[in-house]
């Protein structure tokens, strides 16, 4: 009895202070020792001093005050001033240029022809009280990038949000796209798979629209006397099929620089098939209205105060996209702080700085904070501070029209960073409100371990507190399992990366170990790719006295000095490990799901209740029979799970001990180091995913049909999803071998530093 008592009390002894170190500000920081904690978290209260809102608000203004899209004048002048700051601070800088396709509008015209006739205006207003929304000869015409040149009439078909399960939807109701130009609205997934999955449907055209119920009046007051989208706003944006493969689509897998080998513009398979038009729900409104048919299901309906049917009909419009096709230059920035110790490991930091308009929001709200770190560096460089590792700074040109900047540069550079990059960190916009980040799962624990030191603005307390706070009180269809795991799991969870912004290349395609971070959730936004995304619009609307982005400059700062300086590089396999069962229990799920559900149809069918419960004045098609799919076989994947959990336990072990120890080898630390940070890249296959071979990572990808949302175990979800079984077993027996090689190079890191300590 005493024994056992003795014993309970040194396993606390032990577990207290590692324990304590992910309370925030107590104990040895994950990855260092006590000793180079203390010296850490002295350099960290340093850098989180400096940050100051005024000179984040001075530059946003400086940098938002012109239209700033690709090929502009103000884009290369930001890109030099950029570097002009970088090189004031202290820090090694260059601008690095790279040629890429980027087209822009020629020609370009939308109307209805029958019954009536009405012309679409394609023109956002200047609005009196803000002062830039009147720079029209530098905007960008409203046009989605990318579109296929094309002149069509046909009829028109609404398609809701334009997604595959709307298209099973019209086929139920007896509604064909097919020679049809059809009208989506905005939402739901990427722009960019509306035209694609309309052209796969046979439409000729596409137009896409932003209902009033997602991001206008029906959410709140409309700009300028509120934050949302007016009747005249329009959402620019790329249709680049970047679920295919993002960056410039005549050099995929190259960096567009020099002499490289290009694409003809008719065999790139990322342009879209069909000519594509977003426009404002004030020009939607009269095409809507001309619809007839079937009344559309309660689902589609949007805000707007009309019927809204489904066509076709008698109406009719003319759709004409016309682009000049050019080539076009983009100017990366990047800056470098070279470690003192492991100069080749690299921290990456990333945000871009083009916009399609003004961009206040997206993207300077990023890049503001990311210049006030470098700013911080710089400060604290001239006190004695030296990084162990290099930090590279990137001003990434280019991401709007996608990802062109952040693509070209990491393709340019893979081999290097395949060898060096121990992670890349990514922001975009920013505004107020809780911590948001997804990334790659060994940094969980790391990115909840630097949350805990951040003091939230507002309420003045951790943003790892007030983030735990939202998901309790926040009611979502998952809130109960979210609110139990916020209150009992010791992390928090991340989401999982897809695409979208300038990490795509590092993670899917380079498979470095990579994060993207914002604060978010408190503001709501209808200005997103208009000329209203400015100056005026963010310090009226969002974080106007910039203490989130002094937030977002302290928090991704302290993980870049974090990575920078830890004795070990800071990853953790065992929320990993748990986040692998969890993906794992999904597709089971969603195996059994389809198989009740298919089970349940055919019986239906059979009993003929379709036909029974039809509505002969309103009749549908009822649905097909199918076969119901077959099992298969998950027990490569449960093992390979079981491989993991195995590796991350010891490996667990092996670095809590290793925080206790004193004066470790550096030359072994420098090795272990090495070995760690290839761990991301044993989840790739150079083969890639089917049909889309750029994306290696088999972990994680954007969807196929959901653009910036990521799949997870993407080979074998959408496999099954899209009913191509066998497909699936041969995606998992890949997914388990990459799994099991993680495991065991997990497993060969916790070995080498039990020896270290």
């Amino acid at each position: 009895m005493r024994r056992t008592l003795l014993s309970i009390l040194l396993f606390f002894i032990v577990l207290l202070p590692l324990s304590a170190a992910n309370r925030g500000g107590e104990g040895p920081l994950y990855g260092f020792t006590a000793a180079d904690s203390a010296t850490q978290r002295d350099w960290e209260n340093k850098f989180r001093a400096i940050p100051d809102p005024k000179i984040l608000r001075d530059t946003m203004q400086r940098l938002s005050a012109r239209p700033h899209h690709v090929g502009s004048a103000y884009d290369k002048q930001n890109g030099e001033w950029i570097l002009a700051q970088f090189k004031s601070w202290g820090l090694d800088a260059q601008i690095e240029t790279f040629d890429v396709l980027f087209p822009t509008p020629k020609e370009r015209v939308l109307e209805l022809v029958e019954p009536t006739h009405y012309t679409a205006k394609l023109q956002e207003p200047a609005i009196p009280q803000d002062p830039t929304s009147n720079q029209q000869s530098e905007q960008l015409p409203t046009y989605n990038a990318y579109s296929a040149d094309g002149d069509v009439t046909a009829p028109l078909v609404y398609v809701n949000y334009g997604l595959p399960r709307d298209y099973e939807e019209l086929e139920r109701l007896g509604v064909s796209v097919k020679g049809a130009i059809v009208i989506a609205r905005y939402g739901q997934s990427w722009r960019g798979i509306k035209p694609k999955v309309a052209a796969e449907h046979g439409a000729v055209g596409c137009i896409i629209y932003s209902d009033p119920q997602d991001d206008g009046y029906v959410q709140e007051d409309v700009f300028p006397n509120g934050p949302m989208r007016n009747e005249n706003g329009v959402q620019r944006g790329s249709v680049l099929d970047a679920p295919v493969y993002p960056g410039d689509p005549l050099t995929p897998g190259v960096g567009a620089k020099g002499d490289v080998k290009r694409l003809a513009i008719k065999d790139a398979e990322t342009i879209t098939k069909i000519p594509v038009l977003p426009i404002s729900y004030g020009d939607a409104k009269p095409l809507l209205a001309a619809l007839t048919g079937p009344m559309a299901p309660f689902w589609f309906r949007g805000g707007l105060p009309i019927a809204y049917h489904l066509g076709p009909g008698r109406a009719r419009v003319h759709l004409k996209v016309q682009s000049n096709w050019d080539i076009k230059t983009v100017y990366d920035v990047i800056a470098k702080i070279p470690g003192s110790e492991s100069p080749d490991q690299w921290i990456v930091r990333g945000n871009h700085y083009d916009a399609w308009v003004n961009g206040a929001q997206d993207p300077i709200s990023g890049q503001i904070a990311l210049l006030e770190e470098a700013r911080a560096m710089g400060q604290l460089l001239k006190q004695g501070w030296r990084p162990k590792r290099t930090i590279v700074y990137c001003a990434w040109d280019g991401e709007e029209p996608m990802l062109l900047g952040s693509t070209e540069w990491a393709e340019y550079h893979a081999d290097e960073l395949k060898q060096h990059a121990a992670i890349y960190i990514n922001t975009d916009g920013n505004g107020r409100g809780y911590l948001e980040a997804s990334g790659s799962h060994s940094l969980e624990k790391f990115i909840n371990g630097v949350a805990r030191d951040i003091t939230d603005p507002e309420k003045n307390i951790s943003v790892w507190k007030r983030k735990q706070a939202n998901l309790i009180v926040t009611e979502t269809p998952q809130w109960q399992v979210a609110r139990q795991e916020a209150r009992s799991r010791p992390d928090l969870r991340i989401g999982a990366l897809g695409t979208g912004s300038d990490y795509t290349a590092f993670i899917g395609h380079l498979g470095i170990a990579s994060m993207d971070v914002s604060y978010t959730g408190e503001d709501d936004q209808g200005i997103y790719h208009s000329i209203y995304d400015d100056f005026y619009w963010f310090t009226h609307f969002s974080d106007g006295d910039f203490v989130y982005g002094r937030a977002l400059a302290q928090t991704v700062g302290t993980m870049v000095l974090r990575f920078a300086d830890a004795d070990v590089l800071p990853y953790d396999f065992t929320d990993f490990a748990d986040t692998m069962r969890k993906y794992s229990g999904e597709l089971k799920a969603l195996l059994s799901s389809m198989q009740d559900e298919i089970r349940e149809r055919n019986q239906a069918l059979d009993d003929g209740f379709y036909s029974a419960a039809d509505d002969p004045r309103h009749p549908t098609v009822a649905p097909k029979r199918e076969e119901v799919p077959p099992f298969l076989n998950f027990a490569l994947l449960d093992n390979a799970a079981a491989a993991i959990n195995r590796s991350a336990e010891h490996y667990e072990k092996a670095i809590n001990g290793f925080m206790q120890s004193a004066n470790p080898s550096t030359a072994a630390l420098q090795t272990l180091n090495m070995h760690l940070l290839q761990a991301e890249r044993r989840l790739t296959n150079p083969d890639g995913l089917p049909r889309r071979p750029w994306y290696k990572h088999l972990i994680y990808a954007p969807g196929y049909y959901t653009g910036y949302a990521a799949k997870t175990l993407p080979g074998i979800r959408e496999a099954i999803e899209e009913k191509r079984y066998a497909e699936a077993d041969k995606e998992i027996g890949r997914v388990a071998k990459v799994l099991q090689d993680y495991a065991a190079t997990v497993e060969e890191a916790a070995t080498a530093l039990s020896k270290i300590q």
